[in-house]
């Protein structure tokens, strides 16, 4: 019986089946049943059945990912035109990003830009008709905000500098980059869970507080999600996976980190200079 993993004579990818989308289903939904659970307290078991669906989450993507990569570089099937295939993918997979950031976007302008609606009384009763709202401390965009925005530029240049290594088939530049581009993300996102334990302001009780950490706490759960994709590709690098012709994962792991700057750029010039307003006459 001829080899079931043989590579086929065409260009395109027919996927054997696959167990990890029902696993991960059930673990997403044992996930889900255990957090609200927890939530509402509603038994006392319901940290451990959270815990059961975050391993069975994780355990999903370390088997999956770790399919996709034995496809794409030992078994071959991940040709240039399924490669062209998985490219579209990304990219509609990052619009979809792109429309979810302008939920949020669309949420605090609503508000930001119309304070003081008069065909909206709850809004005049929370906001006192001026944004940002009456008794909301802003945070100074010129100190920690900005310390964030030069790291996360700096870590756009240092996945750029690790990309061009491995077209000219340097593997310690390659390396390099991919380290500083994570120290950076990381050294990003501790700066900001600094910032939040030291906000004036809370989630719950201000529709500030809610608009600014839906925005920025998403933005800083994608940064969280791209350092992690970043150090796959670091531990792929280091097992010597990419090459200049064939490293998709690591390209479309540097298009989530210049999406992620992207966002954070609008974020602090929207968010945090923009929305920070002027100063209330005391």
């Amino acid at each position: 019986m001829a080899d079931a993993h043989a590579k086929p004579h065409h260009d395109y990818h027919l996927v054997d089946p696959s167990p990890w989308p029902a696993v991960g289903a059930v673990s997403a939904f044992i996930l889900a049943v255990g957090a609200i659970s927890w939530m509402h307290h509603m038994y006392a078991a319901a940290p451990v059945v959270f815990g059961v669906g975050v391993l069975g989450v994780l355990y999903t993507f370390v088997a999956w990912w770790r399919d996709v990569i034995r496809e794409a570089q030992f078994d071959g099937f991940h040709t240039r035109v399924v490669q062209i295939s998985h490219r579209y993918g990304m990219i509609l997979f990052i619009a979809s990003e792109v429309m979810f950031f302008v939920a949020w976007f669309w949420a605090y302008f609503n508000t930001a830009l119309f304070p003081g609606d008069v065909h909206d009384v709850g809004r005049i009763a929370v906001t006192g008709g001026v944004w940002p709202p009456k008794g909301i401390e802003t945070f100074d965009p010129w100190h920690l905000p900005l310390l964030n925005t030069l790291i996360l530029l700096t870590s756009g240049t240092t996945v750029t500098w690790a990309h061009h290594a491995l077209l000219e088939d340097d593997r310690q530049g390659l390396k390099w980059g991919l380290i500083l581009t994570i120290l950076l993300g990381l050294t990003f996102t501790c700066v900001q869970a600094y910032e939040y334990s030291h906000a004036a302001f809370h989630f719950s009780g201000n529709i500030y507080g809610a608009t600014f950490f839906m925005a920025t706490g998403f933005h800083g759960a994608h940064v969280i999600i791209g350092s992690i994709f970043l150090i796959v590709c670091l531990m792929r690098a280091m097992a010597g996976h990419f090459t200049p012709k064939q490293h998709l994962g690591f390209e479309f792991a540097a298009w989530y980190w210049h999406f992620v700057d992207v966002v954070w750029l609008f974020l602090f010039a929207c968010i945090y200079v923009w929305g920070a307003g002027v100063p209330h006459p005391e």
